[in-house]
């Protein structure tokens, strides 16, 4: 039987279910809570700084995914999520996830200005929803695959039918068609 940090593990859980959470109503209601952002990302340097990167065998698989969401929403401190990108790096396939890797990587890259990787960022919204820029797009599928992730294709659909039914809400705030 496997032994995690649960202390740490319900930690980092229930920082990611409020990242989440404040995230879902800003959606609904356009108020972000940046304050947020940063007192997770505070903590999560605390953490890194006497545990190193939260693995798998150090909190089990949803605390470790909870930390990488954490560093993922660290838009405001770009140093760190590469930091943290690092750290993954280092690690063992199973201490960390593939894809959870391509997502940082790609989210390090938009934030310091480059070109991703892996198609995993989307900006605007609406009829200006699209990709951010992407490098050597002819090999984008073949990266996406050796990570785990879908054809950019299908992945681009499933984002914007999530953008239309996002300005859908927008537009009928009390759900009703």
């Amino acid at each position: 039987m496997t032994h995690y940090d649960q202390e740490l593990a319900r930690e980092l859980v229930a920082m990611a279910e409020a990242d989440q959470a404040m995230r879902n109503r800003a959606l609904e209601t356009g108020v972000w809570d940046a304050a947020m952002d940063a007192r997770h990302t505070t903590r999560l340097k605390e953490i890194i700084t006497c545990h190193g990167w939260p693995t798998v065998s150090l909190v089990g698989p949803e605390a470790a995914s909870a930390a990488w969401l954490l560093a993922q929403h660290a838009d405001h401190d770009p140093d760190f999520q590469g930091r943290c990108l690092a750290l993954m790096q280092q690690l063992p396939i199973g201490e960390v996830s593939p894809a959870h890797l391509a997502y940082l990587e790609d989210r390090v890259r938009v934030n310091t200005g480059r070109p991703q990787r892996y198609g995993t960022q989307f900006h605007g919204g609406g009829a200006t929803f699209r990709p951010r820029p992407i490098e050597d797009l002819e090999q984008l599928d073949t990266r996406r695959h050796s990570v785990g992730l879908p054809p950019f294709a299908q992945y681009q659909e499933q984002l914007a039918r999530r953008d239309k039914q996002h300005q859908e809400a927008i537009q009928q705030p009390d759900g009703r068609q």
